[in-house]
Parts: C-alpha cells; structure tokens; sequence
C-alpha cells in the first residue's frame, strides 16, 4: 500500500515538473523528483533503467526551456 502511494506521488510530481513552464521553477524541482525516483528505484517498486530514463529526459527538457 505504501508503494503504491510513494509511486503514485512520484508520478504527479513528474506530470507537474512536465506541465510547469517557467524553467525556475522547473530547475528547483528536478532534485526532489530524481530523489523520489531514486527511492522508488532503490526499493525495486520502479525498475532503476526507467527512472535513470525519467531523470534524463526531465533534465533534457528542462534544458531546452528557454
């Protein structure tokens, strides 16, 4: 049950970090979502390959943000 909360807030943080347009912001929330990823990752309830792809593309597009 904890996983699945833990997994789910991580997912609505990256949808919001995908949806947030001012790259301030973006570029102050990027630790805290990897960190999140990477607990999920550690704890095997994500694959650690998928969140090392999360973390990458977030960081590519936070990285085109103008």
């Amino acid at each position: 049950m904890q996983n699945r909360y833990y997994a789910k807030s991580a997912r609505n943080a990256v949808r919001d970090l995908r949806a947030s347009k001012d790259k301030e912001e973006a570029v102050k929330s990027l630790p805290k979502v990897s960190s999140m990823l990477d607990r999920l990752a550690k704890k095997n309830v994500i694959h650690k390959n998928k969140a090392s792809n999360l973390k990458s593309s977030l960081a590519k597009m936070i990285n085109k943000m103008a």
